[in-house]
């Protein structure tokens, strides 16, 4: 085994039509934070093809040794070359923390790749500290809080986390690295093929990049009831989102969901009506700059945790309020 102070950080990145995903850049900024608290480099895995190009703004974002995986063989993504290729290189490498983000296709690599490497995984981590012996802290939601998970004995760390939950780190362009070639091993069994990726576009403002993001929840009723949300969301030109309820009720879908098990917005004004404030919901919206609630419940928590607060039955006070928006657009 290395001595731990040898050990890098590695940051698992990801690109899309040839351009590098927030979640990627954000991780390596937090890595670059933990890792100069360790002494240890910061490495950031990159497959795909024709994406050499991007290994410098990785660089430029404070990665030390990019491992760049440059063939077609990488891509379209498949679970058993990525898995197979990250194997070998933290048998090779031994990275003391693997992070991951928390995309389609990273929620299902990462834990292929902890079941192989029989280590830990901590999903939907939305903070990382380090402990007096240098252990990852994995802090994640929970009911009444937070939760911090260690993994003391098992290597690589591993985690997983949205986009949005970091900052993107500062890019230097001057910054210097090493870029290490990545062949895919020989032998691997391709068990599914890709044959056609059809890329669907979705409809309105997306919920990761908007400013205003209006998110309902239970207290919305009915059908009729959600039907009213979107409607304030349409006239204040906002993003749409919504709790786990509304998501199970059928009234929306779950590309909506907003919180520990969905995304991530940091939006300059958050409405959240008819919800109630459960930490799985308010954890994603921890980047919002104001605040607001509409609920009928004074007691109800959401009340603690938002700017302003409005009590009243949302299904009485959002018609009346999209009226007045309404109203004064016309003015």
């Amino acid at each position: 085994m290395m001595d731990r102070e040898s050990m890098p950080i590695w940051v698992l990145a990801e690109t899309q039509t040839g351009k590098t995903l927030d979640v990627s850049l954000e991780l390596i900024g937090k890595a670059r934070e933990l890792a100069d608290g360790l002494g240890v480099p910061v490495g950031a895995l990159l497959f795909g093809e024709n994406i050499a190009e991007r290994s410098q703004q990785m660089i430029s974002a404070g990665a030390d040794r990019i491992y760049l995986g440059d063939d077609p063989q990488f891509d379209p993504y498949h679970a058993e070359v990525w898995s197979e290729t990250i194997y070998g290189l933290v048998q090779t490498h031994q990275p003391q923390i693997l992070l991951i983000g928390s995309t389609y296709m990273g929620r299902e690599l990462a834990p292929i790749l902890a079941a192989r490497l029989q280590t830990g995984l901590t999903a939907h981590c939305i903070d990382f500290t380090l402990d007096e012996d240098g252990i990852l802290e994995q802090h994640i939601p929970a009911y009444d809080g937070l939760m911090t998970i260690t993994c003391p004995q098992k290597r690589p760390q591993m985690a997983t986390v949205a986009r949005g939950v970091f900052q993107k780190p500062v890019i230097d362009a001057q910054r210097k690295g090493e870029i290490i070639n990545v062949d895919v091993p020989k032998g691997i069994e391709i068990r599914v093929k890709t044959l056609e990726i059809v890329r669907q576009e979705h409809a309105g403002i997306p919920l990761e990049t908007a400013s205003v993001v209006v998110a309902g929840g239970a207290g919305a009723g009915s059908t009729e009831g959600w039907d009213e949300i979107v409607e304030l969301g349409s006239v204040l030109n906002a993003a749409v989102g919504s709790t786990r309820p509304a998501v199970d009720e059928g009234w929306t879908t779950l590309d909506t969901m907003i919180g520990q098990s969905g995304k991530m917005v940091s939006p300059e004004l958050y409405i959240g009506i008819g919800l109630s404030g459960e930490q799985q919901h308010m954890v994603g919206i921890i980047g919002a700059k104001v605040m607001v609630a509409i609920n009928n419940d004074p007691k109800s928590p959401v009340f603690e945790q938002v700017d302003l607060g409005v009590v009243e039955d949302c299904r009485t006070f959002v018609p009346i309020l999209i009226e007045k928006i309404k109203y004064s657009k016309k003015r």
